[in-house]
């Protein structure tokens, strides 16, 4: 049939169904999978060897990720945090933690706190309140949480399994967040803070979570039931999450989208320590409630 003036458009062919996307994890997954992979050999490795060593990853790990949010927080906001004192006293903090407990960690808390308020006096008064401000909070956020890592390890019963439990519970409930939202999301969680977080997945982390609570504790925590892991992983699961979103607005704010480049696939250390960090003071503290302090 002719169409109906010269020169027209000839129809469009007909289309089949259009098939639907494939959802993509939105990075480098065999980077990240081989970057996990060698950071859990170098944990294992100290955490079972010497346990002074694994302090020693954890300050590095400190130091670092305080580097990271320093930096990002100068060239983004033009915040100018006194990286030294906080590097100094957030190594501090976590030798403390380990050799005199959690007093100790309070006390190098305070002096860290009091070295970045006389160290930006050095500098001129503009933005002091401010800037001081930023470092004292860096310096709770990134060292003071960490320390409670330290706390765990210093259990003379499960020191280590302790901290391996903490580690693998966030892991496992970062990992059925992702795998139960990836597959069966639709119901956005916190869409202007994280997009990519549903409430499916928030169910995938607390179920996985809890089972792996039950295991650890029953199989891995001195005197510890399979009931407190189930409320261990709960825990874990609502820490978790809440500190992945506690970032996201940092970053969000900061108008980045990772807070480093440290890690393939992973971003930077503060990317990986973003649930981590939160949820340290709950897991010990559920620690010492169910089993004691070791």
């Amino acid at each position: 049939m002719p169409t109906a003036f010269p020169g027209a458009p000839e129809p469009d062919a007909p289309r089949g169904p259009e098939k639907p996307k494939k959802k993509s994890a939105g990075r480098n997954l065999r980077a990240a999978i081989g970057v996990g992979v060698g950071l859990g050999a170098v944990i294992l490795a100290s955490l079972f060897v010497y346990k002074p060593v694994f302090v020693g990853v954890i300050a590095i790990a400190v130091v670092v990720g305080l580097w990271e949010l320093t930096s990002r927080l100068a060239e983004r906001k033009d915040i100018r945090v006194p990286l030294v004192p906080l590097a100094v006293g957030g190594t501090a903090m976590v030798v403390a933690g380990y050799v005199r407990g959690a007093e100790g960690a309070w006390v190098a808390m305070a002096l860290t706190a009091l070295a970045v308020l006389v160290w930006r006096m050095t500098d001129a008064p503009e933005n002091y309140l401010r800037d001081v401000t930023a470092g004292v909070f860096a310096a709770f956020y990134v060292p003071f949480l960490a320390t409670f890592v330290a706390l765990m390890l210093a259990a003379e019963d499960d020191g280590p399994q302790r901290v391996l439990t903490f580690l693998l519970l966030t892991v496992v409930s970062d990992t059925g967040a992702y795998a139960v939202g990836w597959r069966f999301g639709t119901h956005k969680l916190a869409p202007r803070i994280s997009p990519g977080k549903t409430r499916e997945g928030l169910v995938g982390a607390l179920l996985f979570a809890m089972v792996a609570g039950a295991l650890c504790m029953q199989f891995l925590i001195k005197d510890g039931a399979w009931w407190q892991g189930l409320l261990l992983g709960l825990a874990v699961a609502a820490s978790a999450t809440l500190g992945d979103l506690g970032e996201s607005m940092i970053k969000r704010d900061l108008g980045i989208k990772d807070m480093g480049t440290l890690l393939p696939g992973h971003g930077g250390i503060m990317d990986r320590l973003d649930s981590l960090l939160p949820t340290a003071p709950v897991v010990w503290l559920l620690f010492v409630i169910f089993v004691g302090a070791g």
